[in-house]
């Protein structure tokens, strides 16, 4: 098999396969895929996504996912876009000060 002269680069935890179970445990980690987008995807609920994740993670890494999808606004659209909004507003406050 020939080289390609294109650098290749190498992700620390390579997107799986979408139809794969383990697209739905990458996309509960992943900071940036809210429920919603897991939903449209493959049709599976926050509740099944929870329970997916209970299933296959350790109860100590499940507890940790579970504090941090808990204190972040940010796997829930609406949260994140309502904390995007409240940032936006400190930011033109605080330009005024």
């Amino acid at each position: 098999m020939k080289k390609s002269h294109r650098p290749m680069t190498r992700v620390k935890k390579p997107e799986p396969n979408p139809n794969s179970p383990d697209w739905v445990i990458w996309a509960a980690w992943a900071d940036r895929i809210t429920f919603e987008e897991i939903n449209k995807r493959t049709g599976k609920s926050e509740s099944e996504v929870i329970k997916i994740m209970r299933r296959s993670l350790k109860p100590s890494s499940f507890r940790l996912w579970r504090k941090r999808v808990n204190s972040q606004s940010i796997k829930h659209r609406k949260k994140f876009e309502y904390s995007r909004k409240n940032i936006r507003r400190q930011i033109k406050e605080s330009d005024y000060i």
